[in-house]
């Protein structure tokens, strides 16, 4: 388990950092993180995930041990290398970097560093020379850790539930992004939407927020994606076929025609002689 760390090289690497974030929990987050990863992966990306939730979830749904050592000087302003805990997952081009229980201080130790927001940016900036893809998987907060990540991402990905609340949600972070000056793109998608709920449809027929983006993909409630527990697995790898797995291809090829940059750089070769 968790053994391909590949090591190929770019003529050049413009990584792209997506953040899959809410403030609510429970609207399929940590399933579209690790589902859009893999299929970065499957691509020809070069791929992270970094799991930044204590719960560990992705870390668990890709076979790995969800434990990282010195984390507390990765996260309070030392000089540390990512290199030294990312992980191999079973799929080719994936990487992982695993969450660590001691993320639920990471509010405390971000606070340790003279520019506190700009953490994870500074953590992550290096490691373009070796990924054209990262997707953090997010905690659902609003604290000094989303800050981080609504600064070191080039877009985020928010999966909504179709309901009043998650609208509610939805507007807050805009809110605070906005009393924030922060301008990173949103990028809102449905997800658990069960079309058989009258609620569901007419929340998707209601006007958006002019702030963010509202893509076309939505991703229905479906037991493949329940299963992720059991398989361990990204549902595009084992029910590629199925209305989540086709749903999740759509919304990767969405998210790449907005994102730009999500296509696979040429590779170089070291020269044998």
């Amino acid at each position: 388990m968790g053994t391909h760390v590949s090591k190929k090289r770019f003529d050049k690497s413009v990584v792209k950092i997506l953040g899959v974030y809410n403030i609510k929990g429970g609207v399929g987050k940590t399933a579209t993180a690790v589902n859009i990863a893999h299929l970065a992966a499957q691509s020809g990306l070069r791929t992270l995930i970094w799991d930044l939730d204590p719960q560990a979830a992705a870390t668990f749904y890709l076979r790995v041990k969800p434990k990282v050592k010195r984390s507390e000087k990765m996260l309070s302003g030392k000089k540390f290398d990512l290199n030294e805990v990312v992980k191999g997952s079973d799929y080719p081009n994936l990487d992982l970097l695993p969450a660590d229980f001691s993320y639920r201080n990471m509010d405390l130790l971000l606070g340790e560093n003279k520019k506190p927001a700009l953490r994870l940016l500074k953590l992550l900036r290096p490691l373009a020379e070796e990924y054209e893809a990262v997707v953090l998987d997010c905690p659902p907060s609003i604290s000094l850790v989303s800050e981080n990540i609504f600064r070191a991402a080039d877009a985020l990905l928010l999966p909504t539930i179709p309901t009043t609340l998650s609208l509610r949600t939805m507007q807050q972070l805009l809110d605070f992004m906005e009393g924030h000056k922060l301008s990173t793109p949103v990028y809102a998608f449905y997800s658990m939407v069960d079309r058989r709920k009258r609620m569901h449809l007419d929340v998707m027929a209601s006007g958006q927020d002019p702030r963010c983006c509202v893509l076309e993909t939505a991703i229905p409630y479906a037991t493949e994606v329940e299963r992720m527990g059991i398989e361990r697995r990204a549902v595009t790898d084992y029910a590629p076929r199925s209305p989540a797995g086709r749903a999740y291809q759509a919304l990767w090829e969405e998210i790449q025609a907005k994102v730009g940059g999500l296509r696979p750089l040429p590779m170089t070769y070291d020269s044998p002689f």
